[in-house]
């Protein structure tokens, strides 16, 4: 097995935009051919858009573009900007009179980290799309990553920096990568050695606080849960498979996300993970599914470690013990 880098995939261009002063930003994966996608979200609170393309009994059989964003359902106005890059480049389903991006979407929640009326909007989103032809995908605090934090079971006092991750690998022909925005109301665990490496800080800030042991210290109902959570991943390969297979892939991807988000999947969560076919090679669907997961994982370590300290909250990379 062979590390290559997510940009290893041909027929997909992926770009960043950010507004770094406001905290928030997008990425977006393109394919002018179009790519089988399949989609399946754990969280109970996703901001999302064209999501119901995805299912196996919907028509549409391909899809152009998918966008992560921040700005909670305020930055879904970024993918009309994707729309409208592509139309400009006549990509889309052929109606006759023009042709119809299929471009879905998810959000996650940076409202509290800086600027709360600045969100992704059409211009990002279109900005996104020129810079994924200028090859600027990039990991740390950029595109989704810009406002993304994780450790917010109490709120966004001791909560730290988070990002956007990458991490791909080849075995013979087979391509399988990931890409993850960690927005995380959980801390982050390191797979390989089960400890947090991020999230909750304590009041001193000199050790985590442990989200999870926090959380079972009462069952008391709590209403107005706090709410600035989701982590928005996909998995790319190139492999050919269905829209039924793929959501089958994503669903068996959640394990990368139970190994190194935890508490995860919550009401207060939108989880969501996409998967992508941009290929022809023949390849088995569980082991694929089973290899993304582990993929998903490394993917997230990516994001925390590559993130830089930002807003107020520390990073990973600065922090003493």
């Amino acid at each position: 097995m062979d590390v290559i880098s997510i940009k290893d995939f041909p027929g997909i261009r992926i770009g960043n935009a950010q507004n770094v002063d406001g905290g928030t930003g997008c990425t977006v994966i393109l394919s002018e051919g179009g790519m089988c996608a399949g989609l399946d979200v754990r969280g109970g609170g996703p901001a999302s858009r064209e999501s119901e393309l995805l299912k196996p009994l919907a028509n549409a059989q391909t899809i152009h573009a998918v966008l992560f964003g921040g700005g909670s359902a305020f930055g879904l106005d970024a993918g009309g900007g994707v729309m409208q890059f592509l139309e400009e480049k006549d990509i889309g389903f052929d109606v006759g009179v023009t042709k119809v991006p299929l471009v879905c979407q998810s959000d996650l929640f940076d409202l509290t980290v800086a600027d709360p009326h600045c969100r992704p909007d059409k211009a990002m989103g279109y900005e996104a799309c020129k810079n994924a032809y200028l090859d600027n995908y990039q990991d740390g605090n950029f595109g989704a990553g810009t406002g993304a934090t994780v450790g917010k079971f109490k709120g966004m006092d001791f909560c730290m920096k988070s990002g956007i991750g990458s991490y791909a690998v080849q075995i013979g022909e087979l391509k399988v990568g990931a890409i993850v925005a960690v927005n995380a109301l959980g801390d982050i665990y390191d797979h390989h050695s089960g400890r947090i490496i991020a999230g909750l800080l304590n009041e001193d800030r000199n050790s985590f606080a442990d989200s999870a042991k926090l959380l079972y210290q009462s069952y008391e109902v709590r209403e107005n849960k706090f709410t600035g959570n989701t982590t928005i991943g996909t998995i790319i390969t190139n492999a050919k498979f269905d829209k039924s297979q793929l959501c089958k892939i994503a669903g068996m991807t959640h394990n990368g996300y139970a190994r190194s988000i935890r508490p995860v999947h919550t009401s207060a969560d939108g989880d969501s993970i996409y998967a992508l076919s941009v290929g022809t090679v023949a390849a088995d669907c569980d082991m694929v599914g089973t290899l993304a997961a582990d993929v998903m994982s490394e993917a997230i370590l990516c994001a925390v470690r590559s993130a830089k300290s930002a807003y107020g909250y520390p990073a990973l990379r600065d922090l003493n013990f």
